[in-house]
């Protein structure tokens, strides 16, 4: 009989199985379903026979029902700044990289919750690899697990800090799967991050901004990275379905459902967006909503027709919004030496063409 990943249960379809799978009874299913969950999510145990809160014959039967198989890493890779690229193959034989960055007092994350991506984002290496699937819950949680194991994260002090969705794809794209993995990384019996250390990106797929506020609650990240239609079409082509205006008018929902800032993510491209005009347009953006803007360097990839922003045009602008009241941080590239950084994440995977007779 094949097994069931473990993985592929959120809360709720584990405690289904157990008791319909493992003939658990009604009272005693909460109790399981936690130990199970803990044992895996909080201290990072994947043996059933490490489970010794169960008896035995009952540790028996589930090993004999459930597997704790994760994908494997095919490729590591540690930038000169200490960021590590992992490059993930998934069961059905698809890629995706995952990316953790430490710094001095914290460590992010950086996740993906697509293979490839539609949105074509001119400046984004990651846009130039056809968008081969979603992933599902169990893939996207399988990132931070697998990452987890290669930095031995299982105390109570994490050193993953922060978890970002900011990886190869679109989330919004993907979002029931997005969904349901942000529910596993904040159940307090599985990964046990709060709302507030998780951030969810979006290239402005404004008809699930509202959603998101009351379904998802993270932080929100906007990429924005233009000013004006105008700019923001040239660039990012969804601009075309989803303008500045609306993504606005759903950025103010958010916000005041969350309660929190929503983050704008600006690439600087030379002669593109950098202008003193372009910086002053970005402040009358900025009055309309609760926001905050990381300008981000731009990192280059063969064949991209952009350049990035020298770093005193960066500092300019960015005092041109701080001086206006806001708050602009300017976001230092990190693994830039491994493929590593901001919009560089790419595979080899293309999605399989189907031959018919």
């Amino acid at each position: 009989m094949l097994k069931k990943n473990f993985f592929e249960f959120n809360f709720e379809g584990l405690k289904n199985f157990l008791i319909k799978d493992l003939g658990i009874e009604e009272k005693k299913v909460s109790m399981r379903r936690k130990q199970i969950w803990q044992s895996v999510y909080q201290k990072g145990s994947f043996e059933i026979k490490n489970l010794t809160t169960f008896p035995l014959e009952l540790r028996d039967k589930l090993n004999s029902l459930i597997s704790l198989q994760r994908p494997k890493i095919i490729n590591t890779q540690t930038s000169s700044d200490g960021t590590i690229k992992w490059l993930i193959k998934f069961f059905d034989g698809n890629e995706v990289e995952c990316v953790y960055i430490p710094e001095k007092t914290r460590a992010t994350l950086c996740i993906s919750s697509q293979v490839g991506c539609t949105l074509n984002c001119r400046f984004c290496h990651t846009g130039t690899q056809r968008l081969v699937k979603n992933l599902s819950f169990a893939e996207i949680i399988n990132q931070v697990i697998i990452a987890k194991e290669q930095i031995n994260d299982w105390d109570e002090q994490k050193k993953i800090s922060n978890i970002v969705l900011m990886g190869m794809g679109e989330p919004f794209y993907n979002y029931d799967n997005v969904k349901t993995a942000v529910e596993i990384l904040k159940n307090k019996e599985g990964l046990n991050y709060g709302p507030k250390k998780i951030t969810v990106s979006t290239a402005g797929i404004a008809n699930r901004i509202p959603e998101a506020a009351n379904e998802i609650g993270t932080y929100l990240a906007l990429s924005l990275h233009a000013p004006t239609d105008d700019i923001r079409e040239m660039i990012m082509p969804i601009n075309k379905k989803f303008k500045i205006k609306d993504l606005i008018e759903q950025c103010k929902y958010y916000s005041s459902v969350v309660k929190e800032k929503i983050t704008l993510e600006y690439v600087m491209l030379r002669d593109i967006n950098d202008s003193v005009e372009c910086a002053n347009q970005l402040v009358k953006l900025m009055a309309q909503f609760s926001c905050k803007v990381n300008l981000i360097e731009f990192n280059p990839w063969p064949g991209v027709q952009y350049l990035p922003t020298e770093r005193s045009e960066m500092e300019k602008f960015g005092k041109i919004i701080q001086d206006s009241g806001y708050i602009a941080t300017i976001r230092r590239s990190r693994g830039q030496d491994i493929f590593g950084a901001c919009g560089q994440l790419r595979t080899e995977s293309e999605k399989k063409k189907i031959y018919k007779n």
